[in-house]
């Protein structure tokens, strides 16, 4: 599985955005944005650059990578997928890569960033409807069960986050449920607009790929 081995907090720092890929580190005063709150490298804290539209769609096209971890092959096919459906690309594309069963997992609070959620699946220790499912990139549909291995010697960790979910359940997505005390996560129904991120501005990734 191909992965981006660059520092976490660089990556932030690049974009000029928190994209939390440390977890709660990203909500503490250690966040490297919080410290340095310029582009990494020595001409940093001066550099200014004017950015034209071509650079405002390739910077939140890379920041959309970067949020979901994906690297640039996997990322295009999404979006091709998503301008291939009826309805609007870019709801349809944010849609996919939410209802990935990483996103999910992240999303409802179980685990502290979607790396984490990458390696509970990988290791075996998700399943959906019953059966084993080691692959992050699985789309989840609508009725569909996610729950935790009994076995797992993370389950008293899972709770405690589920817990904490719980107390604040503002921040869990209408279109899925979670109950912390069998750490059971349900699809009611498909993301629509009003359940999607943004903090993206999805209509500069899809003008960026129809180029």
């Amino acid at each position: 599985m191909a992965r981006n081995l660059d520092p976490k907090c660089k990556q932030c720092r690049r974009i000029g955005e928190k994209l939390f890929l440390k977890g709660e580190r990203c909500n503490s005063t250690k966040c490297a944005l919080v410290k340095r709150k310029y582009p990494p490298g020595v001409h940093g804290p001066k550099r200014r650059i004017r950015v034209s539209e071509y650079g405002l769609q390739l910077r939140e096209k890379q920041k959309a990578k970067k949020m979901y971890r994906l690297m640039e092959t996997q990322f295009a096919n999404y979006v091709k997928k998503a301008m291939n459906l009826s309805g609007d690309a870019g709801n349809n594309l944010l849609g996919l890569l939410e209802q990935r069963l990483d996103s999910v997992l992240y999303r409802t609070g179980i685990v502290k960033s979607r790396d984490a959620a990458r390696q509970a699946i990988s290791h075996g220790l998700i399943k959906v409807n019953g059966k084993k499912v080691d692959i992050p990139s699985y789309i989840l549909r609508v009725g569909e069960v996610v729950t935790v291995k009994d076995s797992s010697i993370l389950v008293k960790q899972f709770k405690e986050e589920g817990a904490k979910t719980k107390k604040e359940n503002e921040s869990l997505p209408n279109w899925i449920s979670l109950d912390p005390k069998i750490l059971e996560i349900k699809v009611l129904t498909a993301p629509d607009a009003a359940d999607l991120p943004h903090n993206l501005d999805i209509r500069l990734i899809i003008e960026y790929y129809s180029r």
